[in-house]
């Protein structure tokens, strides 16, 4: 990856290697793939990822955060699964090589957000809680998974320096 720079016109680019490119479309498809689970009602606490993407808005009264929940997840989650599909149509681009985006206000946000949702479940796989934490690594997959977690993190800063500016 070649890091976000602010063009003249406000816009922010940034080019990928097709191999980025591909993981960041997967991750972005299976985050987009687990809200859309949310919305169709599956139950948060089957998945340690659903917990981490709508936390229990009162961890200590279940009875109120259902009835929160009832009423945010459609529209929360809705909006986490249009965040990843925006990532993977700015990077949906015939051919293979390099990719660069170009990202407006929007778009960016979009971009910031759903690398955050796909961070969290990425930790929530990993057993990452908080920052400072490995996670369980304790196979080729999960050392990988780490190592995305933390391109992941490059990329989002790389992102928010370059809306800086």
């Amino acid at each position: 990856m070649r890091d976000f720079r602010r063009e003249r016109d406000g816009a922010v680019c940034a080019t990928f290697a097709a191999e980025e490119v591909e993981i960041i479309v997967q991750l972005a498809g299976e985050s987009a793939a687990l809200a859309d689970t949310a919305r169709r009602g599956a139950e948060p606490r089957s998945d340690p990822a659903l917990i981490r993407l709508l936390p229990d808005a009162y961890p200590g009264d279940a009875a109120a955060s259902a009835e929160f929940r009832r009423f945010t997840t459609d529209g929360l989650a809705g909006r986490k699964a249009e965040n990843a599909r925006t990532v993977i149509a700015t990077l949906a681009t015939p051919g293979a090589g390099e990719v660069e985006v170009r990202l407006d206000d929007g778009a960016s946000t979009a971009w910031l957000q759903a690398i955050t949702d796909i961070r969290l479940v990425i930790a929530a796989r990993l057993g990452i809680v908080q920052d400072g934490d490995d996670g369980d690594i304790h196979d080729e997959q999960t050392a990988l998974l780490r190592a995305v977690y933390d391109w992941l993190a490059y990329v989002q800063d790389s992102l928010v320096g370059a809306l800086r500016r």
